[in-house]
């Protein structure tokens, strides 16, 4: 898998419908045998929030997976998506859900169900390589959508089970859609202004090489605050080879970095590994407190 074009191959947009339809049944199975949904699930929101946050997503994405302009099925988001950027998606998040109050888990259950199911259906026979408008008029592949809705779906049943005391396995090679079809594929279109943020940045070129059996081999640089994705070649700083699960955990916070490499998900090596603090300071998601725990995680 060395194209580094936009183009989502068929195999890829197959493993990340497979993923989605899998993930979800997951998900609603396991908000529907939480006894307790008045129970924290992050420093901010309980688990029926932490539910509700979800379900918000897939509601949206009943809509833009239609590339046809259809309203988001939640009042007052439309206009609230664009402005989103990496420092504002917090406030966005807080909106949307006093725009949408269901809490029921039972209910959120059904309904994430009857979205993924609509997507499913709609996206059918669409290009996986289309490009939709995302946060922050950011551009992502069709198939970068569905690696975003699985990526939530991962993180928050984490979440979830952490804050239930159960197990929540994270397969591998769904997590790896999130690098492979949605981060490089938003890098690779356009990240419009969902990125940018207040303040000085770095002039410094950084290069780091992403190594994985689960994705594309990739090298990402981090420059002027800016990321963007080239071919692997001559001049890079830094490798990183990397359990997809456990860098997408680390990426949003719920593991330390120190704890990714201790438990092996991430090495590092290279002419210049110093240099990857200021890298992944650089290379920012959106983050939730959340209440710490062990749930596993399962790299397959």
């Amino acid at each position: 898998m060395d194209d580094l074009g936009v183009t989502v191959p068929q195999d890829r947009w197959a493993t990340a419908r497979t993923a989605l339809k899998e993930t979800g049944d997951r998900f609603a199975a396991l908000v529907t045998s939480v006894p307790d949904p008045a129970v924290m699930a992050t420093k901010d929101w309980t688990i029926a929030e932490t539910a509700a946050h979800v379900v918000v997503i897939s509601r949206m994405y009943t809509a833009l997976a239609r590339a046809d302009g259809t309203p988001f099925p939640i009042d007052g988001l439309d206009s609230a998506v664009a402005p989103v950027t990496i420092e504002t998606v917090g406030l966005f998040n807080d909106i949307s859900l006093e725009r949408f109050t269901e809490r029921d888990l039972k209910v959120l259950a059904a309904r994430l169900r009857d979205d993924i199911t609509e997507i499913l259906r709609v996206t059918e026979n669409a290009d996986p390589s289309a490009p939709v408008i995302w946060l922050g008029s950011s551009v992502v592949p069709l198939g970068g959508l569905f690696a975003h809705l699985v990526n939530e779906l991962l993180l928050h049943g984490w979440d979830i089970a952490t804050a239930a005391g159960v197990r929540w396995p994270i397969p591998s090679r769904h997590a790896a859609l999130f690098f492979d079809l949605f981060l490089l594929g938003m890098l690779r279109n356009d990240t419009g202004d969902l990125l940018n943020r207040p303040g000085p940045v770095s002039s410094r070129r950084i290069a780091v090489r992403f190594h994985s059996r689960h994705t594309t081999p990739a090298r990402l640089v981090a420059q002027a605050g800016r990321i963007t994705a080239e071919p692997p070649g001559p001049g890079t700083d830094a490798h990183i080879a990397f359990d997809p699960a456990t860098l997408n955990l680390m990426l949003f916070g719920r593991i330390s970095q120190p704890r990714a490499v201790l438990t092996g998900g991430l090495i590092a090596w290279g002419r210049r590994p110093w240099l990857l603090p200021e890298f992944l300071h650089t290379v920012r998601v959106p983050t939730i407190p959340y209440a710490r725990g062990s749930a596993a995680t399962d790299s397959r």
